[in-house]
Protein backbone atom coordinates (compact mmCIF):
# COMPACT_ATOMS: atom_id res chain seq x y z
CA UNK A 1 0.00 0.00 0.00
CA UNK A 2 1.09 3.33 -0.77
CA UNK A 3 1.87 6.25 1.90
CA UNK A 4 2.84 9.81 1.50
CA UNK A 5 5.47 11.57 4.57
CA UNK A 6 5.22 15.07 4.33
CA UNK A 7 8.70 16.79 5.62
CA UNK A 8 8.60 20.32 6.52
CA UNK A 9 11.71 22.13 8.62
CA UNK A 10 10.58 22.52 11.68
CA UNK A 11 10.63 25.55 14.11
CA UNK A 12 10.87 26.33 18.21
CA UNK A 13 7.79 28.75 17.14
CA UNK A 14 4.69 26.79 18.25
CA UNK A 15 2.83 29.00 15.64
CA UNK A 16 5.22 28.35 13.45
CA UNK A 17 4.77 24.47 14.31
CA UNK A 18 0.94 24.84 13.79
CA UNK A 19 1.02 26.74 10.62
CA UNK A 20 2.90 24.07 8.90
CA UNK A 21 0.72 21.40 10.94
CA UNK A 22 -2.34 23.13 9.50
CA UNK A 23 -1.29 23.71 5.74
CA UNK A 24 -0.45 20.14 5.64
CA UNK A 25 -3.82 19.00 6.98
CA UNK A 26 -5.73 20.84 4.04
CA UNK A 27 -2.96 18.84 1.88
CA UNK A 28 -3.68 15.44 3.20
CA UNK A 29 -7.65 16.45 2.80
CA UNK A 30 -7.56 16.94 -0.84
CA UNK A 31 -5.22 13.93 -1.37
CA UNK A 32 -7.32 10.63 -1.96
CA UNK A 33 -4.63 8.58 -0.12
CA UNK A 34 -5.53 6.53 3.27
CA UNK A 35 -1.72 6.37 4.45
CA UNK A 36 -0.50 10.52 4.91
CA UNK A 37 1.56 11.51 7.95
CA UNK A 38 3.38 14.94 9.17
CA UNK A 39 6.55 15.03 10.19
CA UNK A 40 9.70 17.25 10.47
CA UNK A 41 13.23 17.68 10.05
CA UNK A 42 14.15 19.15 13.71
CA UNK A 43 13.07 20.96 16.48
CA UNK A 44 8.93 20.04 16.07
CA UNK A 45 7.53 16.58 16.69
CA UNK A 46 6.98 14.16 15.00
CA UNK A 47 10.84 14.04 13.63
CA UNK A 48 10.65 12.16 10.09
CA UNK A 49 11.87 8.45 11.58
CA UNK A 50 8.60 8.54 13.74
CA UNK A 51 6.42 9.68 10.93
CA UNK A 52 8.19 7.18 8.74
CA UNK A 53 7.46 4.54 11.61
CA UNK A 54 3.45 5.62 11.84
CA UNK A 55 3.46 4.66 7.87
CA UNK A 56 4.78 1.43 7.80
CA UNK A 57 2.46 0.46 10.97
CA UNK A 58 -0.37 1.45 8.93
CA UNK A 59 0.72 -0.55 6.48
CA UNK A 60 2.62 1.06 3.69
CA UNK A 61 4.76 -0.90 1.65
CA UNK A 62 5.51 2.03 -0.34
CA UNK A 63 6.93 5.62 1.01
CA UNK A 64 6.65 8.44 -1.23
CA UNK A 65 8.50 11.30 0.64
CA UNK A 66 7.53 14.69 0.02
CA UNK A 67 9.84 17.49 1.48
CA UNK A 68 8.37 20.86 2.50
CA UNK A 69 11.33 22.94 1.34
CA UNK A 70 11.86 25.59 -1.21
CA UNK A 71 14.99 25.09 -2.29
CA UNK A 72 17.53 22.05 -3.22
CA UNK A 73 20.02 23.44 0.08
CA UNK A 74 21.75 20.99 2.41
CA UNK A 75 18.78 19.48 4.08
CA UNK A 76 17.66 18.25 0.78
CA UNK A 77 21.43 17.22 -0.15
CA UNK A 78 22.36 15.95 2.80
CA UNK A 79 20.32 15.76 5.53
CA UNK A 80 17.15 14.16 4.48
CA UNK A 81 18.95 11.33 2.56
CA UNK A 82 21.00 10.56 5.29
CA UNK A 83 17.99 9.94 7.83
CA UNK A 84 16.54 8.08 4.79
CA UNK A 85 19.57 5.99 4.52
CA UNK A 86 19.10 4.58 8.05
CA UNK A 87 15.21 4.12 7.71
CA UNK A 88 16.19 2.01 4.78
CA UNK A 89 18.18 -0.59 6.83
CA UNK A 90 15.86 -0.83 9.55
CA UNK A 91 12.67 -1.62 7.16
CA UNK A 92 14.49 -2.97 3.93
CA UNK A 93 11.28 -4.49 2.13
CA UNK A 94 9.85 -0.75 2.09
CA UNK A 95 10.35 0.92 -1.29
CA UNK A 96 10.90 4.96 -0.91
CA UNK A 97 10.72 7.41 -3.33
CA UNK A 98 11.28 11.34 -2.65
CA UNK A 99 10.12 14.36 -4.22
CA UNK A 100 12.13 17.24 -5.28
CA UNK A 101 11.55 20.50 -3.27
CA UNK A 102 9.68 23.06 -4.92
CA UNK A 103 12.24 24.70 -7.03
CA UNK A 104 11.95 27.76 -9.05
CA UNK A 105 9.12 27.69 -10.75
CA UNK A 106 7.13 30.38 -12.79
CA UNK A 107 3.82 29.54 -10.52
CA UNK A 108 5.26 30.35 -7.62
CA UNK A 109 7.17 33.48 -8.97
CA UNK A 110 3.15 34.74 -10.05
CA UNK A 111 2.12 33.91 -6.55
CA UNK A 112 4.76 36.41 -4.59
CA UNK A 113 4.06 39.17 -7.30
CA UNK A 114 0.23 38.40 -6.23
CA UNK A 115 1.49 38.76 -2.55
CA UNK A 116 3.65 41.79 -3.53
CA UNK A 117 0.44 43.36 -5.40
CA UNK A 118 -1.66 42.41 -2.75
CA UNK A 119 0.35 44.30 0.29
CA UNK A 120 1.27 47.33 -2.03
CA UNK A 121 -1.50 48.11 -4.55
CA UNK A 122 -0.57 49.98 -7.50
CA UNK A 123 3.11 49.51 -7.79
CA UNK A 124 5.10 52.22 -9.70
CA UNK A 125 8.71 51.96 -11.11
CA UNK A 126 10.50 54.05 -8.03
CA UNK A 127 9.19 51.02 -5.71
CA UNK A 128 11.77 48.66 -4.70
CA UNK A 129 11.74 44.86 -3.52
CA UNK A 130 13.75 43.19 -0.75
CA UNK A 131 14.04 39.31 -0.94
CA UNK A 132 14.96 37.93 2.12
CA UNK A 133 15.83 34.26 2.16
CA UNK A 134 16.84 32.08 4.61
CA UNK A 135 20.25 31.52 3.42
CA UNK A 136 23.30 28.66 2.09
CA UNK A 137 26.23 28.18 2.00
CA UNK A 138 25.26 26.47 -1.62
CA UNK A 139 25.75 28.23 -4.39
CA UNK A 140 23.38 26.89 -6.16
CA UNK A 141 21.18 28.59 -3.98
CA UNK A 142 22.42 32.29 -4.41
CA UNK A 143 21.97 31.35 -8.23
CA UNK A 144 18.23 30.12 -7.68
CA UNK A 145 17.90 33.50 -5.66
CA UNK A 146 19.07 35.46 -8.93
CA UNK A 147 16.79 33.86 -11.38
CA UNK A 148 14.02 34.71 -8.12
CA UNK A 149 14.75 38.29 -8.22
CA UNK A 150 15.36 38.75 -12.14
CA UNK A 151 11.51 36.48 -12.58
CA UNK A 152 9.54 38.98 -10.19
CA UNK A 153 11.78 41.99 -11.45
CA UNK A 154 10.07 41.22 -15.13
CA UNK A 155 6.72 40.66 -13.34
CA UNK A 156 6.05 43.64 -11.29
CA UNK A 157 8.21 45.98 -13.93
CA UNK A 158 10.00 47.24 -10.31
CA UNK A 159 13.62 48.71 -11.42
CA UNK A 160 15.32 47.56 -7.81
CA UNK A 161 15.06 44.31 -6.69
CA UNK A 162 17.82 42.83 -4.16
CA UNK A 163 18.25 39.53 -2.21
CA UNK A 164 19.45 39.20 1.35
CA UNK A 165 20.15 36.24 3.65
CA UNK A 166 19.37 35.36 6.73
CA UNK A 167 22.45 33.04 7.44
CA UNK A 168 25.59 31.87 5.89
CA UNK A 169 25.60 34.33 2.59
CA UNK A 170 26.04 37.49 2.07
CA UNK A 171 24.57 40.08 1.95
CA UNK A 172 22.97 39.39 5.24
CA UNK A 173 19.72 41.08 6.83
CA UNK A 174 21.09 44.27 7.87
CA UNK A 175 23.00 45.16 5.24
CA UNK A 176 19.98 44.21 2.48
CA UNK A 177 17.67 46.77 4.77
CA UNK A 178 20.04 49.60 4.68
CA UNK A 179 21.33 49.30 1.00
CA UNK A 180 17.37 49.04 -0.02
CA UNK A 181 16.37 51.93 2.26
CA UNK A 182 19.29 54.29 1.64
CA UNK A 183 18.10 57.08 -1.33
CA UNK A 184 15.25 55.49 -1.91
CA UNK A 185 12.01 57.27 -3.15
CA UNK A 186 8.96 55.14 -3.36
CA UNK A 187 8.23 52.54 -1.24
CA UNK A 188 10.81 49.40 0.22
CA UNK A 189 8.49 45.75 -0.11
CA UNK A 190 9.85 43.31 1.94
CA UNK A 191 9.35 39.34 0.54
CA UNK A 192 10.33 36.47 3.49
CA UNK A 193 11.09 33.87 0.78
CA UNK A 194 9.96 31.52 3.48
CA UNK A 195 7.24 28.85 3.79
CA UNK A 196 6.07 29.15 7.55
CA UNK A 197 5.99 31.75 9.98
CA UNK A 198 8.47 30.76 12.56
CA UNK A 199 11.88 33.16 14.27
CA UNK A 200 13.15 33.55 11.27
CA UNK A 201 10.20 35.58 9.93
CA UNK A 202 9.81 37.47 13.24
CA UNK A 203 13.80 38.53 12.67
CA UNK A 204 12.49 40.28 9.41
CA UNK A 205 9.62 41.46 11.13
CA UNK A 206 11.16 43.39 14.02
CA UNK A 207 13.66 44.93 11.36
CA UNK A 208 10.66 45.91 9.23
CA UNK A 209 8.87 47.22 12.44
CA UNK A 210 12.14 49.40 13.30
CA UNK A 211 12.84 50.65 9.96
CA UNK A 212 9.26 51.77 9.98
CA UNK A 213 9.50 53.94 13.34
CA UNK A 214 12.40 56.11 11.63
CA UNK A 215 9.57 57.07 9.01
CA UNK A 216 10.81 54.86 6.53
CA UNK A 217 7.83 53.47 3.93
CA UNK A 218 7.85 49.87 4.45
CA UNK A 219 5.97 46.85 3.89
CA UNK A 220 5.74 43.53 4.72
CA UNK A 221 4.13 40.85 2.36
CA UNK A 222 4.26 37.93 4.94
CA UNK A 223 4.81 34.13 4.26
CA UNK A 224 4.74 32.43 0.56
CA UNK A 225 2.50 29.95 2.19
CA UNK A 226 0.08 32.16 2.76
CA UNK A 227 -0.73 31.99 -1.26
CA UNK A 228 -3.17 29.43 -2.23
CA UNK A 229 -0.84 28.32 -4.92
CA UNK A 230 1.74 26.74 -2.96
CA UNK A 231 -0.78 24.30 -1.71
CA UNK A 232 -2.03 23.70 -4.99
CA UNK A 233 1.69 22.94 -6.14
CA UNK A 234 1.88 20.27 -3.70
CA UNK A 235 -1.22 18.84 -4.64
CA UNK A 236 0.13 18.40 -7.86
CA UNK A 237 3.31 16.82 -6.74
CA UNK A 238 1.89 13.68 -5.11
CA UNK A 239 -1.91 13.83 -7.09
CA UNK A 240 -0.49 10.89 -9.36
CA UNK A 241 -0.14 8.34 -6.37
CA UNK A 242 -3.38 6.40 -6.44
CA UNK A 243 -3.75 3.53 -3.34
CA UNK A 244 -4.29 -0.41 -4.72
Amino acid sequence: MKAILYIGHGTRSKKGAEEAKAFIKRVIERIDIPIQEISFLELTEPLMEEGFRRCVERGATEITVVPLFLLAAGHIKQDIPLILSGLQERYPEIQVTVKEPFGVQGMILDAVADLVRETAGYLVPEDRLLIVGRGSSDPEILGDFSKIAGGIRNRLGIERVSVCYLAAAEPRLLDGFETITIGAVGRVIVVPYLLFTGLLLAEVSQEVRKRQRLNCEILHTGTLSSHRVIEDILIEKVKNLNTY
